[in-house]
């Protein structure tokens, strides 16, 4: 019941058997005793994992693979049931899918060592999750979990096969499919051992942040640069891995205007972009940082959603409706990529005003051929209930009309 109380907080679509999280629920009971009975005699067999292909920001496609809601709960048994012997051997630095650990962590520590440290090294490792091997996998499973029947259901998932689009099945000898329950906790271990505790061994003076297969470190010179990146590009060789070429980089963390000439100067890092900026310090001087704010790719992903509201559909909603449709995910927005220069992000979401001022165009006549009025009565709305929307809250107002921007008004 705590496995399934999970996987339903996760939510998570249907797998191939289309059976949604509501459709479970309505024979919770008789579909979790046949989970257990089937895990605790041993012949529970998984089904196929359905593959479904994610457009990525940079183009190209994500392989995700998605599992039954019932194959999701089986998987969280054994999370439930290995976590506790492996999370207490995870680097400090390695941040992803891990209790009191956050992107946000992640991001700090690499904000606060690019201060100091003037070098960085950006690795992308090729189809991380697609290309890791079963063998190296279980050979580090077996240092920590002492549970039979959870190793042997981990094998079973491991070689489960995926099923295509057009109900053909693939099946697999390694990878671990992203969107399993299990697939986290699995792959944080294979490079707990590829890549971290190999890190501790060799090289305890260079600095690094971990988050899944996004990993950062920091050099205090070009030549320590290219050295590690050797380094470790021969590393994952060992373990059966490769490294990115074309997308790995040395970046120079440049602070100052009188800093050396090199062509590479930022990099982005889960879902920020690290670069110089100007900046202003408490004597109002300006100076150049080196910190981070929202990329362009995610910039894009913000206007694409936004574009994609269907502004035909909210003609028939009052205001209140609307917030309440988007508002969460604007404060996802606010609360993941607000914590670094919210001046970007506070520019990134002007253009849901100016979604939100159609509406004005659309459901009152006397504004559909007058966009900058629309744009007014949108500030007077804003005025009158400055909380309605989160980035309002937050500081993302439109214009009030010039009549009424010093006080509020009374909206129908």
């Amino acid at each position: 019941m705590e496995a399934y109380q999970r996987v339903k907080a996760n939510k998570g679509a249907a797998g191939i058997d289309d059976v949604s999280i509501t459709e479970f629920e309505k024979n919770l009971k008789s579909n979790l005793y046949k989970i257990w009975n089937r895990m605790s005699s041993g012949c529970y067999v998984p089904p196929a994992v359905k593959l479904v292909e994610i457009p990525k920001a940079n183009g190209g496609t994500r392989p995700l693979g998605i599992p039954t809601v019932g194959d999701r709960v089986a998987q969280m048994v054994v999370v439930l049931t290995i976590e506790g012997f492996i999370e207490p051997h995870f680097h400090e630095d390695s941040y992803a899918y891990r209790k009191n650990k956050s992107a946000h962590d992640a991001i700090a520590k690499a904000k606060e060592r690019s201060y100091v440290f003037h070098w960085v090294v950006d690795l992308d490792i090729r189809q991380f999750f697609d290309t890791i091997d079963h063998d190296l996998l279980i050979k580090a499973l077996q240092k920590h979990v002492r549970c039979k029947w959870a190793m042997m259901y981990i094998q079973r998932w491991l070689k489960a096969p995926c099923q295509m689009a057009d109900g053909t099945q693939v099946e697999r000898n390694k990878g671990v499919p992203q969107g399993s329950v299990i697939g986290p906790i699995l792959s944080n271990l294979f490079l707990h051992y590829a890549f971290d505790e190999w890190m501790k061994r060799n090289h305890t003076n260079i600095s690094f942040e971990r988050y899944a297969d996004d990993i950062i470190c920091h050099c205090v010179s070009l030549k320590q640069a290219e050295f590690i990146k050797r380094q470790i590009q021969q590393r994952l060789v060992e373990c059966k891995l490769e490294l990115n070429e074309t997308k790995t980089k040395i970046v120079y963390c440049k602070k100052n205007h009188r800093d050396i000439e090199y062509d590479c100067i930022q990099f982005d890092f889960l879902g920020y972009t690290f670069r110089p900026r100007r900046a202003v310090d408490q004597n109002k001087e300006v100076f150049i940082n080196f910190s981070p704010a929202i990329s362009n790719a995610a910039k894009k992903e913000i206007w694409e959603t936004v574009r994609k509201w269907n502004r035909h559909y909210w003609v028939q909603l009052t205001l209140e409706e609307i917030a309440k449709e988007i508002n969460p995910i604007i404060q996802g927005w606010i609360n993941y990529y607000g914590k670094h220069n919210v001046r970007d992000l506070k520019e990134v979401l002007f253009p849901v005003n100016m979604k939100l001022s159609r509406w004005v165009r659309d459901k009152f006549k006397g504004f559909r051929k007058h966009k900058t009025k629309a744009v007014y009565r949108l500030g007077d709305m804003a005025l009158a209930n400055p909380n309605l929307f989160a980035h309002w809250k937050w500081g993302v107002k439109p214009t009030a009309s010039p009549k009424n921007r010093r006080r509020p008004v009374m909206t129908e």
